[in-house]
């Protein structure tokens, strides 16, 4: 039962169902009630203060068994539910589903394309690429948890001058064999040599450009070059997205929309929107830059090749949501062009979404690949499961698989890290931060999950409860409101594109069980009361895990 949409029903005929929902709230205060809705909405249709509409409406519903209390407090309807039918409706739904509590089909019919990760070619896979990948994987599996078809792409940087530059530094300042020795790591290495050099040899820039042409026009061996270092970089980086849990269905980047610009280009054109300012083409475009189009000297732009991939995506999978993850920075950049596609008289601009999200800096500050200082990602992840391992060593150096255990929490704190806070806030990444076993931390989840499923071991055979007079108190009760309100928060985080909420609630969760654990027996407790806290532990315990896997988060038994 979704008792929040059985409260919803009862205020018919002055609001719609949908209405009374998306109004429906815990109070602030617990100790008011389980659910609350405020009346100040109604006060234009019933023509009464809030206060008085609470009171009628306290007085008047027909209110269905489960609810014990309704209580009109300042303009506030307050909801009390009944302890046991509340704590056994809520426990048998959780404990039933399983792992797909929280599994909807919302989405059904109804296809969603993420755009996330989008790293370059022959370019380190760095930590600035961590909110983007695991943010988009996270957002992959909550629409496919909501019944959605989901279309994950990562948008490769794989054209551009700087494939002129590298086929340059290539020939002059390595072979075929250190390439393949050193692999997309030497890449990046002859890549700053050349940024070095052309600081005093600025025609090196002029030949760069004369490759980048060549590789435009199909030369044999620029088009070679460009596919073994695509090669090199992808064999590089698909390790580091297994490791992370990270899926993509399509990997199409910037030169797959090679043959696919001039369409858009013409359509602009034959629809009298472009026009030309000092040699460009441009859509002028109202309270904001233009957006151009070409170039003077006719190279496209980033905006040319996002207009393509847009339309190619709405052809080819006709998607009722397209989102792009990319930092805030770029803000302007998905403005200009939507607006160009509503220009352009399609109503499906309302339909692309972009998903901004903050920086993410190491303590020592910024990177740049063309200095040479970027940080690669998989260097985080190595040196955070070393700082697991040792951790763990010291807390349980009787563990069966330290190694197993060490990936998980170092992997996981690292993705946990990026998803705790609202996507917008900017990270500063501190290992001894992320790997805390106390606090809003990754290890925190998880040895809150290995303490249950240790419980839960010990425990053995357990019959179902009879009684669930056991979970009445205060925090039990937080508890069961934490548990019933998973499936309807998997909705909001999705209408927000906000994974962040789905973390924070389990957060929240082992917080609440954490308490209830210190402050009641339960291996020990009398028959019937064990029975119903072991199934509050249960139930804990597959929350967490649905939730956490949908943030992309392993979760050990032992820790």
């Amino acid at each position: 039962m979704d008792y929040k949409r059985e409260i919803a029903k009862l205020f018919a005929p002055h609001l719609t169902e949908e209405e009374a929902y998306s109004l429906l709230v815990p109070p602030k205060d617990i100790a008011m009630g389980d659910i609350c809705l405020p009346c100040f909405r109604l006060a234009k249709t019933m023509r009464m203060s809030p206060v008085a509409i609470a009171d009628k409406l306290a007085a008047e519903l027909t209110l269905p068994p489960f609810v014990a209390e309704v209580k009109s407090v300042a303009g506030y309807l307050n909801f009390k539910f009944s302890s046991h039918d509340f704590a056994s409706t809520v426990l048998g739904n959780v404990l039933s589903q399983g792992a797909v509590y929280g599994k909807s089909d919302l989405g059904a019919g109804k296809t969603v394309c993420i755009d996330y990760s989008s790293i370059n070619i022959a370019k380190p896979f760095h930590i600035g690429h961590l909110s983007t990948t695991v943010l988009g994987a996270a957002l992959y599996r909550l629409y496919k948890e909501l019944g959605y078809n989901v279309v994950g792409i990562n948008h490769l940087g794989d054209w551009g001058t700087q494939f002129g530059k590298l086929i340059v530094a290539y020939h002059k300042w390595s072979s075929k064999e250190e390439i393949e020795r050193g692999g997309v790591r030497k890449l990046v290495e002859i890549y700053v040599k050349f940024h070095q050099e052309a600081e005093d040899h600025p025609e090196l820039d002029e030949e760069a450009r004369s490759w980048f042409k060549k590789l435009e026009d199909g030369d044999e061996e620029a088009v070679s070059l460009w596919k073994w270092f695509k090669e090199i970089t992808l064999a590089d980086d698909v390790p580091i997205y297994d490791r992370l849990g990270v899926h993509f269905d399509s990997y199409a980047g910037e030169s797959f929309y090679n043959d696919k610009m001039d369409a858009v280009v013409d359509e602009l054109a034959a629809k009298g929107l472009l026009t030309l300012s000092d040699g460009a083409q441009i859509v002028e475009l109202d309270g904001m830059p233009p957006c151009i189009i070409r170039k003077s000297d006719g190279a496209t732009l980033y905006a040319t090749r996002d207009l393509a991939a847009a339309f190619y995506r709405k052809s080819t999978y006709d998607f009722a949501k397209c989102l792009y993850v990319v930092a805030y920075q770029q803000n302007l950049h998905f403005k200009q062009w939507f607006e160009v596609v509503h220009k352009m008289g399609y109503e499906w601009y309302k339909d692309l979404e972009h998903v901004a999200f903050g920086m993410v800096s190491l303590e020592d500050g910024a990177m740049s690949t063309r200095k040479g200082n970027a940080v690669w990602l998989t260097d985080v992840l190595d040196k955070a499961v070393e700082k697991a391992a040792e951790i763990i060593k010291q807390k349980s150096p009787d563990l069966d698989d330290p190694n197993e255990v060490a990936e998980m929490v170092g992997v996981g704190s690292v993705i946990f890290s990026a998803l705790i806070n609202n996507r917008i806030k900017d990270i500063e990444f501190r290992y001894d931060k992320i790997l805390n076993f106390d606090g809003e931390t990754c290890p925190y989840v998880q040895y809150t999950h290995a303490r249950c499923a240790s419980l839960l071991a010990k425990a053995g055979e357990w019959q179902a409860p009879r009684d669930y007079g056991a979970l009445s108190d205060d925090v039990a009760k937080d508890i069961l409101r934490n548990l019933e309100r998973y499936p309807s928060l998997l909705r909001e985080a999705a209408d927000k594109n906000e994974p962040s909420m789905i973390t924070r609630h389990v957060v929240d969760l082992c917080k609440l069980y954490n308490k209830f654990y210190f402050d009641n027996k339960i291996l020990t407790a009398p028959d019937g009361v064990r029975e119903a806290r072991l199934a509050l532990t249960l139930a804990v315990k597959t929350v967490m895990e649905n939730g956490m896997a949908i943030i992309g988060i392993r979760l050990p038994d032992k820790m």
